[in-house]
């Protein structure tokens, strides 16, 4: 089966072969032809779904630097995060449907703005097309460090067949409970498949290498706490310490505020105390980790949720 997938990684959608056209491209293994617009769990069909391309300044500062990450927001996703801050594109897979032509024309147009990088946000189920428009973008000129930026519920063989366009590994690690990952983003295998996911993300992309402040190759972990679940941040962080020491960098964010149907759930509808946050980032010292980026200030505002209107998706008319 897992032929398929690298087949899939490597021929256009309208070149699969029925037979062969199961969708197999993240841990869920749905198994549908989205070839043929079958739908499987995610929602994403034949075409890539962007719903926003932007310049993004609130990165870490070594993603965003002076002039900001270049942004391309993807439709749908495969979790199902209660919590989503993006849940009207994730959830409800607002967005416009754009061929690898067009997704190729947008990374460099996002280029000709003078960018840091160029930063691919939920690109999982996409990662077929988006690597014929990273290819295409390269045969025009593209020579920006490409950013995936995923919630790591990735397969290996996927990340294996990105190793040749992705220059920055920009996972989230969400969980390392399973009971909390089935809860609130109905994945309960999240932490094995992520863990494995970003092993191989860091076995690609090798050590980090910074230039004036910016991260051109290398793996940046994200870690989103959750109200209750700071003793499950700090086994995380525990965790990404003991396997991978100062190879990686991580970042500890505080910036969660309710969303989506967070405000129905007990445990999910309030923001973040600073005892909470400081737990983890006291647990992050006290191992030594030196490689750490933190929020200082609560970062938790719906300001900072994108307006995703599809601006920059179609070509401009002259």
């Amino acid at each position: 089966m897992q032929l398929i997938c690298i087949k899939w990684l490597i021929i256009d959608w309208s070149a699969i072969d029925i037979k062969n056209g199961e969708c197999l491209l993240c841990p869920r293994r749905c198994k549908i032809d989205r070839s043929h617009d079958e739908r499987g769990f995610c929602g994403a069909g034949a075409q890539a779904k962007v719903a926003l391309v932007s310049i993004h300044k609130w990165e870490e500062p070594c993603i965003s630097g002076k002039k900001g990450a270049g942004t391309v927001f993807f439709s749908h996703c495969n979790l199902r995060c209660e919590f989503c801050q993006n849940y009207a594109i994730s959830a409800r897979g607002y967005g416009v449907e754009v061929d690898a032509a067009r997704l190729a024309e947008i990374f460099l147009e996002q280029q000709g703005r003078a960018v840091e990088c160029l930063e691919l946000v939920t690109p999982t189920h996409y990662a077929p097309i988006i690597i014929e428009a990273l290819k295409r973008a390269r045969a025009s000129g593209l020579n920006l460090p490409v950013v995936y930026n995923t919630n790591a519920y990735e397969s290996i063989e996927i990340i294996d067949a990105l190793s040749e366009y992705v220059d920055v590994f920009l996972p989230d690690l969400k969980y390392f409970s399973d009971d909390a990952a089935g809860k609130y983003s109905h994945a309960p295998d999240y932490f094995h498949f992520a863990t494995a996911a970003i092993k191989k993300m860091t076995a690609v992309a090798g050590p980090v290498i910074m230039e004036n402040g910016l991260m051109k190759k290398g793996v940046l972990v994200r870690h989103l706490i959750l109200p209750w679940l700071y003793k499950d941040s700090i086994k995380i962080v525990e965790w990404l310490w003991a396997t991978f020491g100062s190879d990686i960098y991580i970042s500890l964010m505080n910036q969660y505020t309710p969303a989506h149907n967070a405000f129905s759930i007990s445990k999910l509808n309030r923001k973040l105390t600073t005892y909470e946050y400081q737990k983890v980032v006291d647990a992050a010292l006290e191992l030594g980790i030196e490689n750490c980026f933190i929020q200082e200030k609560s970062a938790s505002s719906t300001d900072f949720i994108p307006n995703f209107d599809g601006k920059g998706v179609l070509p401009v008319k002259l």
